[in-house]
Parts: C-alpha cells; structure tokens; sequence
C-alpha cells in the first residue's frame, strides 16, 4: 500500500487505518458522528493526498479540456475552478474532476484517487491535439481544511486574505512560510473552508503549522468515513457509488455541468444532448427514510406493490437530521419530489420518500 506524507501522524493519533484506493488512510479517530458534527460546527482537517492531480499545458491546453470535459471550459478565468465529468464516448462517465485555471495556457484536474490510472490512460488516448499532460499525482500533499472556522484557524499562516477566496476560485501564494502553495474553496461538504495543494516536500511543515495555528479553534482531525457523510448530507456524488462507466451526467442529475453551448463540442455531445431533450430510463434521486431505517449501497428500491423500481447508490443515517437518507436511481416516473418509494431493508420494504437535495441546510 503507497503512504501519504502524513502517514505517521494518522498513525501517531489512533487513526483507524483501512486500504482505500491502493492508500492506507484513516477511515476514523473519535468517530464518525464526532468527527462529522465537528466540521458542521467548528473545523477539521482531512488528508486528501490520494487524489490525483494532472497539468494540462500549452497552447492546446484549452482545447484539449474543453473536449474531454462536459462543461464549458470557455466560462474559466485564470483563479476560477469547474466541476466538471470526463465523458466515456459511451454515454457514460470516466471520472467527476474540478478543473482549475491556473494560468494562460496551464490547467490542473484533480481526479478520484481510484481512478488516477484509468483517468491517464484516457487522457492520453484523448490527446490528438498535442497538449501537454503531466500526471503530478506522485508529487503534490493535499490537506482540506473543512468547516465554518477555517479562516479562524488558518489566517494567521498566510498574507492572503483567506474571506476573498470565494466559492469556486483558488489563489497561489506564500502559506505557513512555503511558496507556491494552491489554496482553494470547492468543498465536498458544504461545510465551507479549504484545500491546500502542497508539495511533498513541504507536506510536514504545513501539517504542522496548520495544527499549532488551528489549536485556540480546538482543530481536529477527521476521517474519510465523515468525509462520506458530511458530502451524503450536501447530495454530492461519489464516483463508484452515485455516477461511473454505466450513468450518464444527465440521468445522474448533472445537467448543470453538461453544457450544450456553441463551441463546446465536447466527446459525447450528441448522444448526451439526446437524452436531455427525449429523456432517459433511470434518475438519480435524493431521499429520506419515513420509517426507521438506514439505506445502504445496493439496496433495491421498490414501489407499494413490492415490485423493483430501482436501487440504492448511498446511503446513511444522517447526523445532523438523525433520520436515514439516501440517493438512488429510479424509473422516472418515481423522481418527482414527495414520491413514496420503499427501501428493502432485511426482506422488509421500508417506506421514505423522494426529497430535495441537498438533505442539510446549514
């Protein structure tokens, strides 16, 4: 199993360490729902060194990502950032990314840890144009710090006014004595804050200033476990679970970043652009347990007569709600807010209904 630079540290502070996406990382410390509520109310920190990164340079550098990604790459400016997904040229999906502007000609993708071999290999066969790609998986530490006290915790490492980085946008510069650090705010769990793009070689100096700054704040660690809840809660996909090679960014709810504007001929374009006008079989949807019970991936979902209508992609009991919530794809005709639909829970058809996203509101 490969090792984050901050394997110790897990190690040092009783992180339950699992193998994910061919990393040891920890899945816990205090427990999920502690953890969790901490980043609802305070801040925390997560280790997201996994995730891949890889540069898209030079003078194809646009036109290269505009083909491959379904939104339209001609909306960025240098310091602003994209969700976007990588068409499969089969109507499916490689991968959901974010997709920054780093500078004329220069992009960054951040990709899935579990797919950064898959997500090369694409890119690579992609690029007809000639763009540069370099795959900086291996060399950059990247730590999210998550929660309405970020700013609290982290100001004082850096002359970048943190309040100015707003959602979407990132800025480089000087943090906790390191140049060249990335310092952006998507967030996967609507909790606000930021990630920190570093690279290795730096990685444990900023770890340890991150904590020393963040300690009047009571900063403290959280796992990829809570990281799977707190983005339940948001309605935010995970690749594997709610979206892959099989769903389509228009019935997995992605339409948004889908865009069918002029000049973004973008790899599936057509076939896309078909369901989003005559519709699709199946529709990922949001819901919420009427009767006591938690969902889980793989669960079938039925109608009031027993019969299958479709099947859990997440799912959890919620900590901030304390009731079950889930998402999952159903026939159409089952997708409409307020729907009653059943989970089978244990050989038990289990009554919730097809609910808004996101599941919490801050």
């Amino acid at each position: 199993m490969k090792k984050t630079q901050f394997n110790k540290f897990h190690i040092a502070a009783g992180g339950k360490m699992v193998e994910f996406a061919g990393y040891e990382m920890a899945v816990e410390y205090t427990g999920v729902k502690d953890e969790h509520i901490n980043i609802r109310n305070n801040v925390g920190v997560f280790d997201v060194s996994h995730m891949g990164e890889v540069w898209v340079k030079g003078p194809k550098a646009f036109e290269f990502v505009q083909k491959v990604t379904t939104n339209d790459v001609a909306a960025l400016t240098p310091g602003k950032i994209q969700y976007s997904c990588f068409p499969n040229g089969k109507g499916g999906i490689v991968d959901d990314l974010l997709v920054y502007h780093y500078e004329d000609q220069k992009y960054m993708l951040v990709i899935n840890a579990s797919n950064i071999d898959k997500d090369w290999a694409w890119l690579q066969s992609q690029n007809t144009m000639g763009a540069e790609l370099e795959n900086a998986s291996e060399n950059i530490s990247q730590l999210a710090v998550q929660g309405p006290n970020a700013i609290k915790a982290l100001q004082s490492l850096t002359d970048i006014n943190l309040s100015e980085i707003t959602y979407y946008t990132f800025k480089t510069g000087k943090f906790a004595g390191v140049e060249n650090v990335i310092i952006s705010a998507t967030g996967y769990t609507g909790a606000g804050g930021f990630e920190i793009y570093m690279y290795n070689s730096d990685a444990e100096k900023i770890w340890n200033a991150i904590f020393e700054a963040g300690k009047s704040t009571g900063i403290k660690l959280a796992g990829l476990a809570s990281r799977d809840t707190l983005r339940l809660e948001m309605g935010f996909c995970l690749y594997g679970n709610d979206i892959d090679d099989t769903t389509s960014p228009i019935e997995a709810g992605l339409g948004w970043i889908t865009k069918f504007v002029e000049g973004n001929n973008f790899t599936d374009r057509e076939y896309l652009e078909n369901q989003k006008d005559n519709g699709v079989s199946k529709k990922l949807v949001g819901f919420e347990m009427i009767e006591r019970g938690i969902p889980r991936h793989h669960y079938k979902v039925v109608d009031s007569k027993g019969i299958e209508i479709g099947h859990v992609t997440s799912g959890t009991m919620s900590p901030m709600l304390n009731v079950g919530i889930g998402m999952a794809y159903v026939k159409p005709e089952f997708s409409k807010l307020g729907t009653e639909i059943f989970i089978s829970i244990r050989d038990k058809n289990i009554k919730a209904k097809v609910v808004k996203m996101p599941f919490y509101k801050a």
